[in-house]
């Protein structure tokens, strides 16, 4: 009797301790590096908190160096939700059976590329890309990271179907800055002549007087197409209690507070699932730069 005494405290205790360890769980996100550095660990900080609340555990971000390392810590469960592009988000999902795109920003719906151009280059805006052939040939371009929707995918497919080549083959030189920022500065600088990066970057460095317009202007915006969005893993629910990821949603679409909404920027979040993000997959197959 003293025995089975013993074993039930033994398993009474082992169950308080599995209990105790799962509500310890962290629960960890990353974002693609589509910025400066420092502007997104204080961005996704504040997220890491505001979630942290709302869920009542311990949440924590963790930076990357690329889109591919974001990708990477998805695959491995290193983390469990990101703030991916289209396309990383799409790469992800596939890499994850049953992770899910559970929230995007407002502005990603109709999300758009910017094509930007030093002074110098006496390019001109226009609506309309194929009127800038003859401009635009033989200029030094540069593309944002190779992984990006708005940077890489979305303009590099848009060269690709005006002129009817690759862009490799259109430019005299293409580069890959790493991030929508780092673009904008390059092509500011004149390092190269012309760039393409996501418009809300652009956006958000005029409104707070970053940019040189005296140096380099908007020449041509694309069509609108699907991008950012939040991606959970699918099997958060049995690792962290059943219903989380609904409450993973739910705090991201209740997300309000200003300051951290201008951070992204957006004007809030809205539902979003995988079948809005077909357009982005079907556009990687067809150019050959989906994995």
């Amino acid at each position: 009797m003293a025995l089975n005494l013993i074993r039930k405290l033994m398993l009474s205790s082992l169950f308080c301790f599995s209990a105790a360890a799962a509500a310890a769980e962290t629960f960890v996100f990353t974002a693609i590096p589509d910025e400066d550095e420092t502007k997104l660990v204080e961005r996704f900080r504040g997220v890491a908190d505001y979630l942290s609340e709302q869920l009542n555990v311990d949440v924590r971000y963790i930076p990357v160096k690329s889109y591919a390392a974001a990708v990477s810590a998805f695959r491995n469960n290193q983390v469990q939700l990101a703030w991916f592009g289209g396309l990383s988000g799409v790469q992800a999902r596939r890499l994850v059976p049953g992770s899910e795109a559970i929230a995007q920003g407002v502005e990603d719906e109709a999300f758009q590329t910017y094509f930007i151009a030093n002074a110098n280059t006496g390019i001109e805006p226009t609506d309309d890309l194929s009127k800038l052939k003859d401009q635009l040939q033989e200029k030094t371009f540069t593309f944002g990271s190779k992984g990006s929707t708005s940077g890489r995918l979305m303009p590099e497919f848009y060269v690709r179907d005006t002129f009817e080549t690759k862009p490799e083959d259109f430019f005299s030189r293409v580069g890959f800055s790493g991030n929508h920022t780092r673009t904008l500065r390059l092509v500011e600088a004149g390092t190269y002549d012309v760039g393409a990066l996501n418009f809300k970057v652009w956006e958000k460095e005029l409104g707070d007087g970053n940019v040189d317009t005296d140096a380099v202007q908007v020449i041509w915006k694309t069509p609108a197409y699907p991008d950012y969005q939040w991606t959970i893993r699918g099997d958060v629910d049995k690792r962290f209690g059943e219903g989380f990821k609904q409450r993973v949603t739910e705090a991201l679409l209740s997300l309000d507070d200003p300051e951290l909404l201008e951070s992204f920027p957006r004007s809030g979040f809205i539902p979003a699932s995988n079948d809005d993000y077909e357009p982005i997959r079907k556009t990687a197959e067809e150019i050959g730069i989906l994995d």
